[in-house]
Order: structure tokens, then sequence, then C-alpha cells
């Protein structure tokens, strides 16, 4: 039968006491690198492998940490998230931690993360998608449950999150439009009740109105986060009288936007000649696309570390100076949006 090699056969091969093999696996202790070495080649050359169930045991810990993604009928694809979540992984990791991620029926789902916090099978949670009243987060808040969100709730709610200036981001975009001298400019936004959707909406309205403008409700399309739901958004902007027709497009996100792109190009429109666009979010796609999409750019690897040092502050039972972060996003001006209106 096969030896399981042990800390102790580590020890030895390394000429060390089990322990110090253990501080150095563990990142503890104050060893000189000619020690550290040792250790690490006697690793390598048995092939050891530490017994992480064991040592969880033991320090009643499982250095894992929980996500739930929402069930949704549709593929949509979530790029952000996406680079969220890899922001997310890349950090814990270096702390020593992993993520799990696991389905949620809908948002009201709470047993399942009450249940593996519990059962210490998580040490906390990451959110996204937050909206106001959310029943995660008030879930959390409850139970005394370690998290940060990506994404706010309610504003009296006492708890850490990270987000992204949504109300400068697209007031940005709208200001950009409005020098290039549009002044009817039409909004495809998402259904009431998204948190972001709504900040995004304020930077709108925000831009407008310092620019002595009125935001005409029949200006305004809401629809779910989609090419399609853009392209029909910009199909009805495209039925109004010609007169009320907008000279310019702000999408909050580019998927409506790539859909407002083709519903202008159905419509005979020349993107960036004669109908400006801009997206929100800057997927990658964003600078590939005919014309490129201006759009707005999110600093995720940034929120993806904040995120993580608020939680790791949690865990460790470390002072926090600052629960609510908010990060500032940069407008990427491309061809989409460069077009003069007519006069």
């Amino acid at each position: 039968m096969t030896h399981k090699v042990t800390l102790k056969d580590v020890a030895a091969r390394a000429g060390v006491s089990y322990q110090t093999v253990s501080k150095v696996l563990n990142q503890k202790g104050d060893f000189s690198s000619e020690t550290q070495n040792r250790v690490w080649a006697a690793i390598k050359e048995l092939n050891y492998r530490p017994n992480i169930s064991a040592r969880n045991l033991r320090t009643q810990s499982s250095n894992l940490i929980g996500y739930g993604w929402l069930q949704t009928a549709s593929a949509v694809p979530h790029p952000i998230l996406d680079a969220f979540l890899y922001s997310a992984v890349y950090n814990f990791e270096a702390a020593g931690y992993h993520l799990l991620t696991f389905l949620v029926a809908d948002i009201h789902d709470t047993a399942i993360f009450q249940k593996l916090y519990r059962q210490r099978q998580v040490e906390g949670y990451i959110l996204a998608d937050t909206n106001d009243n959310d029943p995660r987060i008030a879930h959390m808040i409850e139970n005394d449950i370690p998290f940060v969100s990506f994404g706010r709730a309610n504003d009296d709610w006492d708890f850490c999150w990270v987000d992204v200036d949504g109300v400068h981001g697209m007031a940005t975009a709208v200001r950009h439009l409005i020098a290039q001298g549009h002044r009817r400019l039409a909004l495809l936004t998402w259904p009431i009740g998204s948190k972001e959707g709504s900040h995004r909406e304020q930077g709108y309205h925000q831009a407008l109105t310092e620019a002595g403008l009125t935001a005409e409700p029949a200006l305004m399309m809401r629809g779910e986060n989609s090419v399609q739901a853009g392209a029909e958004g910009f199909a009805r902007l495209w039925s109004l009288p010609p007169s009320q027709r907008p000279t310019a497009v702000a999408c909050v996100s580019d998927l409506m936007a790539i859909g407002a792109m083709n519903g202008a190009a159905a419509a005979g429109l020349a993107v960036g000649k004669e109908m400006a666009i801009t997206g929100y979010d800057d997927t990658p796609m964003a600078e590939f696309l005919h014309p490129p999409l201006t759009s707005v750019r999110q600093p995720i690897p940034q929120v993806g570390e904040h995120v993580v040092n608020l939680l790791l502050q949690q865990i460790n039972g470390e002072p926090i100076a600052k629960k609510g972060v908010v990060l500032s996003p940069e407008l990427m001006i491309r061809a989409s949006s460069q077009t003069i209106p007519p006069s």
C-alpha cells in the first residue's frame, strides 16, 4: 500500500520540526528564506498534499465564501458580473479563501444562505444585483451573517457595500451628447425597481436639468436588459412624429445600446452619422462594434478588491472605518456618439 506523506515526513526531509512546516504552509511565523525554501523543496519532492478538511476542523474555518446565482429564465450574458466574480476570486484566493457558488430560485430564497453559514460551510457571502428592500440583505443583517454587496439597497440599512457612481456615469454620457449639440435625448432604461437603473436615470435627469433641458416622458423607454428590448425601445422612439424623435439615445447598458444600434440600422439610420447612441458598462465587445460604441466603463477590478477587503475585515473581527465605498466610472468616447445633430 502506498504510504501517505505526512507533515512529519516533510519535516524530516527539510530538517525542521513539523510545527515549522505547519507555520510555513499557513504563512505564520517569521522564518528565514533559507528555512522556507527547504520546507517548500521538501513539499515538492515528496508531493505532499495538505489535509484541508482536517486543517479546517482545527481552525474552525471552511475558508470558503458563498455566492448565490439567481436562476433566470433567459440566458442573457452578464460580462460585468463575470468580471466582478473573477476579481473577487482572484483577491480571495490571494488571501487563502475560495468561492463556493450555488443556485437560488429567486431573490426571496434566503434559507440556503442561513443553512450554509450556520453549518460553517462558508464564512460569509458576497452579493450582486441588489435592490431596495432586498430580502437577501435584510436576512443577513437580521441574522448577523458577514457579507458585502456589489450595489446598494435602502439608504437607512447598515451594511457593507461597494458601488460605482451610476448618477455620475450617466450624467457624464449625457453631458457628452449635449456638448455635441443634441437637445432631444432619449433614454433606454430598465423596469422600475432596479437600484442600479434608478441611479443611472438620476444621472440622465441631472445632466438635462443642468443644461436647461426638460426630460420628456415620451423619450424614456423601459425594457429588460437585452438586445431585443433595446431594438424594440428604439423602434418605439422612431415611431414618434418626426418633430418629436430623438437625435441621440443614452442606454443604461451596452446590451440595450446594441439593440438600439440594430434598431437604428433597421430604420435606415447610420449610427455615428445620423444618430448618436451611448451604452453603459463598456463590455469587451463595445470597442469592436460598428461603429465602436461610446460607453461608461466601471472600475470592476477595484470593486472586487474592495468587496473582498471589507468581507475579510468582518470575518477577522477587524474595525471597519467606512462601510460604503463609491467608485467613479469613466466615459470611453468612440464613434457611435460623434454625430452632430441636424440644425
